[in-house]
């Protein structure tokens, strides 16, 4: 994945003032960023998924440019083939996990029906083990299987890379290194580019092929 970013976003809260303004240009399939809470990580990813318009900027992947400030180019977020997964999965409470999948499939307002039936649907459901689980709602699951759910939504709609804000920071201990090493072998079968925020050094050690590193809105070091 070529990725080719910068990112200019004044943001305020009350007396506070954030200034955002980060760049990077890589070539690479795992795009890490890292840094503590506060320093324009998640402001960083919605930029480039276009839930955030910059100020100014450009925001290019594989040679196509999603944002350009000089040019007037916003894309907007569902034509970017951008899959973004939330740190709290964002599942629908009250859609089971085949319908919570297939949402990313569905045109319009109407929700997926429960006896609905999608081959890549059931490839992902298989992919990940969920065939069991697919009757059931998100309170029913483990953070674990909510996670597998919520990937298995983003990758339905083949989208040309993963967006994942935080993805194992609301798992334990023991869960997290499972969900990590999932991840990990899931990536390298499917090939697929990603972009992770995160604050862990575990994350960054394991998925680090290209990092960038925030301070207060700023860019601190790439390696």
């Amino acid at each position: 994945m070529q990725l080719d970013f910068h990112i200019r976003k004044t943001l305020q809260s009350g007396a506070r003032v954030f200034a955002l303004d980060v760049r990077l240009q890589a070539q690479a399939q795992r795009v890490v960023i890292a840094g503590p809470s506060g320093s324009g990580k998640s402001q960083t990813l919605k930029g480039l998924a276009g839930l955030l318009r910059p100020d100014a900027g450009h925001v290019r992947i594989d040679g196509q440019t999603l944002y350009d400030s000089q040019q007037g180019i916003f894309m907007p977020p569902q034509a970017r083939r951008l899959a973004y997964v939330f740190q709290d999965y964002a599942l629908f409470a009250h859609l089971n996990v085949r319908q919570n999948i297939a949402f990313a499939l569905a045109r319009g307002w109407l929700n997926p029906r429960r006896s609905a039936r999608h081959a890549a649907v059931e490839y992902w459901i298989e992919a990940f083990e969920l065939g069991p689980l697919a009757h059931q709602y998100p309170h029913e699951l483990s953070g674990g299987q909510r996670q597998r759910t919520a990937l298995a939504r983003a990758l339905v709609a083949q989208p040309r890379a993963l967006l994942l804000d935080e993805p194992f920071a609301a798992l334990d201990a023991d869960l997290r290194l499972t969900m990590r090493a999932e991840l990990d072998a899931l990536q390298r079968r499917l090939q697929v580019p990603m972009v992770l925020i995160t604050h862990d050094p575990q994350d960054v050690a394991l998925f680090g092929e290209q990092v960038l590193r925030l301070h207060e809105g700023q860019v601190q070091a790439t390696d």
